[in-house]
């Protein structure tokens, strides 16, 4: 038996890159613990990272492909999989045309190097424009408001929160997810750093979340109508020249224009729609201008509702007039040791919109993809172009997007379908051929995505820590031999040959950095903070910060006839506006596999206020019936004020009852799908985003 030994890398379970530190002896794992001398995570971990051992061991995780036969499922060779992949996609697309292939690539895609660096390939050599993410269940509108004012989809403002005195935090609570499109590991810790240094952290949110309990101030607001306190404290900062002369306001174009159009959104005008006082956002418009340093970041919350592009636009504006763009304490750019931005100026890649609508809803594509609430749709839609071949790439979409059951219905109905996974799942059993990957453990990592929304700039690559069996096949082994079997081209390069090549291009040249140069440093390289980098960094046509984007100033007008509805409102059966929530031993429902992550006590539950409650006569962990327009479930309920009234708050990716899986522990957890209530027709209009925040349901007393 060899020695105890220790390996260091970086967690790949959610955005915040932590470092471990892990103990193992043979390929048995003894401890994993937080890597102190990570530049990023200081030592710092959350429970998601023990789980890595869970996932390793994870006698439901598959490594050899699987096939479904007309009963139960067997076990195939690599080459017979390759073969029948192959030979289908090319009959469906022969049969049906190029588009009657679709793909969708689920979250955990970002959070793999492979993946990342081989799907586009092979969605190359596939060619359909049917191309689907989570984006659209995610943070479209991110990406939406930087291509239309920063000219690059991924061009993100990211918190300088180490270094900022004041910090308005918008329908996000970091304090669990350690940031999401902004990556800082120990954000709680971060955030009371910012109190002892007598800054101060405002959060507003219809729930009064984790991030609330370690802020100095809460605002509660009604679901939907953060645009309208955005636009309510733009008004206060015109109107008491409270804006910055400096350097943003000298390359950014509509400055004049922002400030007359807030003149019709005052605080007396908005206050009734949001449920926040006159003087209170008054005082919070004033509070953020006069700080010395301030940032204002909003997240899920603002991100997938129905004014999602509109929220995301203005914070970027928010942030732009009181000179807290791109200045240390406020909202800057990132310059990444591999700089995914940086590196598209050599192909032109800085992100599309509306250059094709989608078949059946005519939604405009982004980035070359399409809105995932309309997949269902063009499944289940006949026509030239209808969708009969699915592949699924590291996604549960029948738990993660809208209408999880009528998606059901359009994937068992498709002539062919596989799926890139580890798991059979809710999404996958529908599958004709499941392709394994080796995951955590087995692979090495180099953050991509995540070091681009870092709150500093850092470079790590992670060696894998266990070497793959021989039947094992690493993902981007996996995606090169589809792409060449497909298109008849080879890509002759691997993994740490890629990076390789895009570390040529990194700014840090001192050493030259390299994967051998990378592996010397298991801890990870720290370059420093932030820097300023405006105009120099912009991808718009002149360098100028595009304040007014005209498709912006159009989806006003949505929000104004919205707001005469709002007014003229009746009292209906449909009474609750219902949001999601996030749990710190929770991200994706593939982790809801592991024993460590799902113990302790139930977590798929209803939050509702107590007067709420009295007045449907409900008792605490009572089972209600939770209905909206296309849906129905039973889920027991937890009373509680940290729950605004009127609202009701339900966990996604849970629903784990559906048969034909093989989950075992997510199984005995089962929960509800709070997207067994969605609707693909409620989306950000302006966006395509999934609306989730703020749908109406009725709730009735289960009887039973």
């Amino acid at each position: 038996m060899e020695q105890p030994k220790t390996h260091y890398r970086t967690c790949n379970l959610c955005e915040a890159m932590c470092g471990l530190e892990i103990k193992y002896q043979d390929k048995k794992i003894i401890s994993i613990k937080g890597d102190k001398k990570d530049p990023l995570s200081n030592g710092h971990i959350c429970p998601k990272a023990t789980a890595l051992q869970d996932l390793f061991e994870d006698p439901d995780r598959l490594k050899i492909p699987i096939k479904r036969p007309e009963k139960g499922w067997v076990s195939i060779s690599w080459e017979q999989a390759f073969d029948e992949v192959t030979s289908n996609l090319k009959r469906i697309q022969k049969k049906h045309g190029v588009n009657s292939i679709a793909s969708y690539r689920g979250n955990p895609t970002v959070h793999n190097t492979g993946l990342t660096l081989f799907a586009g390939s092979f969605l190359q050599s596939i060619g359909s424009n049917q191309v689907y993410t989570a984006t659209s269940v995610d943070q479209l509108p991110h990406h939406f408001a930087s291509l239309m004012m920063f000219g690059h989809y991924l061009l993100f403002p990211i918190p300088d929160i180490d270094r900022t005195d004041f910090m308005l935090i918008i329908g996000g609570n970091p304090a669990v997810s350690n940031g999401s499109t902004m990556t800082a590991p120990d954000f709680s810790n971060r955030l009371k750093a910012i109190k002892k240094r007598e800054g101060k952290v405002v959060v507003v949110d219809p729930r009064f979340t984790e991030t609330s309990k370690i802020s100095n101030t809460h605002h509660f607001i009604k679901p939907g109508t953060d645009a309208l306190l955005l636009l309510g404290m733009l008004s206060v900062i015109f109107e008491e020249d409270l804006t910055s002369e400096g350097k943003i306001k000298e390359i950014s174009k509509g400055w004049e224009t922002i400030q007359e159009l807030v003149k019709s959104y005052s605080p007396e005008i908005v206050s009734e729609y949001i449920g926040i006082e006159i003087e209170e956002i008054k005082n919070l418009a004033r509070q953020f201008a006069k700080s010395k340093t301030a940032v204002c970041y909003g997240r899920f919350g603002v991100s997938t509702q129905e004014f999602g592009g509109i929220c995301n636009w203005l914070i970027n504006v928010l942030n732009s007039v009181t000179g807290n763009l791109d200045s240390e304490g406020g909202a800057m750019f990132t310059n990444p040791a591999i700089d995914v931005v940086g590196m598209s100026r050599l192909k032109g890649k800085k992100g599309s919109f509306h250059k094709y609508q989608s078949r059946v809803q005519k939604l405009p594509e982004f980035s070359g993809e399409f809105p995932v609430a309309t997949l269902a749709d063009e499944i289940l839609t006949k026509g030239e172009g209808q969708v009969k071949g699915m592949i699924c790439i590291a996604g549960n979409p029948v738990l993660s997007t809208p209408n999880g059951k009528q998606l059901e219905k359009a994937l068992g109905s498709l002539e062919y379908m596989v799926a890139i996974d580890i798991y059979l799942n809710e999404t996958t059993k529908f599958a004709n051929i499941i392709l394994p990957t080796t995951t955590g453990l087995e692979a090495p990592l180099y953050d991509l995505v995540f070091h681009q929304f870092a709150i500093r700039n850092t470079a790590k690559y992670s060696e894998a820590l266990f070497e793959k069996t021989e039947e094992q096949k690493h993902d981007w082994e996996i995606l090169k031999e589809l792409t060449t079997r497909l298109s008849g081209v080879e890509n002759p390069a691997n993994l740490e040959q890629t990076l390789d090549y895009m570390l040529q291009f990194s700014a840090y040249n001192q050493p030259k950095l390299s994967v051998s140069e990378l592996k010397k440093h298991p801890h990870g390289i720290d370059f420093g903070a932030m820097k300023s980098q405006l105009p120099e960094r912009l991808f718009t046509s002149d360098k100028k910060i595009e304040l007014v984007h005209p498709l912006f100033l159009k989806d006003l007008e949505r929000l104004a006839s919205k707001m005469k509805l709002w007014k003229n409102e009746t009292t209906s059966e449909y009474n609750f506006s219902l949001i999601g929530r996030r749990h710190l031993r929770s991200n994706n429902s593939w982790m809801h596999n592991s024993r460590r992550l799902v113990k302790g006590r139930n977590r798929c539950t209803m939050l509702i206020h107590p007067e709420d409650a009295k007045e449907l006569q409900l008792k605490e962990g009572q089972n209600v019936r939770v209905i909206s327009s296309v849906g129905a479930i039973e889920i027991p309920i937890e009373i509680t004020e940290t729950i605004m009234k009127g609202v009701v708050s339900i966990p996604h990716g849970w629903g784990h009852h559906r048969k034909g899986t093989k989950m075992n522990i997510a199984e005995n957890h089962a929960g509800v799908s709070v997207n067994d209530l969605t609707d693909t027709n409620k989306i950000d209009q302006l966006t395509g985003n999934a609306d989730f925040s703020g749908m109406k349901v009725k709730i009735e007393a289960n009887l039973n």
